[in-house]
């Protein structure tokens, strides 16, 4: 097959279609938001070196809508992430979810999550600011979003990212991570973690945590919320004892009803406090 570039990939490439194969078989409790009422599916979002696949959703009708970026996992723009947009544009927001790994590679199509690690690894921090940053760009001018009301929340990659994006944008008003990792070895691609711009945060972020999460210990997230008292940002941390890593994923096995439920509500609740 002859070599495709970097540049004619992204702009060939798409959002996924149904959930990721790494994430088989799907939960009998997933959450299914239909889009009655909403304009809602892929876009292309311009930015420095050519065009990157996104998921949008807003109201079908109405303008000046606040803004959500959502964050995606390890597994990419897939149905999940799909169906949150459309779960914060039946509230009326304009919701992107924007493909952030995809130079690197579409990790929907891979069925091994070992396989999944070293593309997300080699994803530069910077690329996914600048993204972010194009991606309200067009949010303001081409899909009638409100540049002075926008919100981010991320899950697990992404929630590692919702913090380092307010610490990058304060024009953010308010961001919600759901369980992004909080401390870990700075490299070349990932020289900073949110530990390490949690005391000089002006934005308002809310850390949505799980007290089993194997894998960001809670010692980590004492960590966090030591280096936030000398902020000015005002940002909380939320843990929920019983509640593993992803336990707002409704489509695997780590949900957990109750405390995925109360997360949003104070997700919404953190957003209309902070101006979103």
């Amino acid at each position: 097959m002859k070599e495709i570039t970097r540049r004619k990939f992204i702009a060939t490439a798409t959002v996924a279609t149904g959930f990721a194969l790494a994430v088989q078989p799907i939960s009998a409790e997933v959450i299914t938001t239909d889009a009655k009422g909403l304009v809602a599916g892929a876009v292309k979002i311009p930015v420095k070196d050519g065009e990157i696949p996104a998921y949008r959703a807003a109201p079908a009708t109405g303008e000046n809508f606040p803004i959500v970026l959502v964050i995606q996992e390890i597994f990419g723009v897939h149905e999940h992430i799909q169906d949150i947009t459309r779960r914060f544009a039946k509230l009326g927001y304009l919701a992107i979810a924007p493909e952030l790994f995809i130079r690197q590679g579409d990790v929907t199509k891979l069925s091994n999550i070992n396989e999944i690690r070293p593309i997300v690894a080699k994803v530069p921090d910077a690329q996914v600011l600048s993204d972010l940053d194009a991606t309200v760009n067009w949010a303001v001018k081409s899909a009638k979003g409100n540049a002075g009301k926008l919100g981010i929340t991320g899950f697990c990659w992404g929630g590692r990212i919702t913090w380092l994006y307010a610490a990058h944008n304060p024009k953010v008003k308010a961001g919600v991570a759901w369980y992004g990792r909080l401390v870990g070895d700075a490299t070349e691609l990932q020289p900073k973690y949110p530990v390490d711009i949690a005391s000089s945060l002006t934005v308002p972020v809310l850390g949505l945590y799980g007290g089993k999460d194997t894998g960001i210990t809670l010692d980590t997230v004492e960590q966090m919320r030591d280096r936030l008292k000398s902020s000015s940002s005002k940002s909380e941390i939320i843990v929920y004892p019983d509640a593993p890593h992803a336990f707002f994923a409704d489509y695997r096995p780590s949900y957990r009803e109750k405390d995925a439920k109360d997360g949003w509500k104070r997700l919404l609740a953190w957003f209309k406090q902070n101006g979103v």
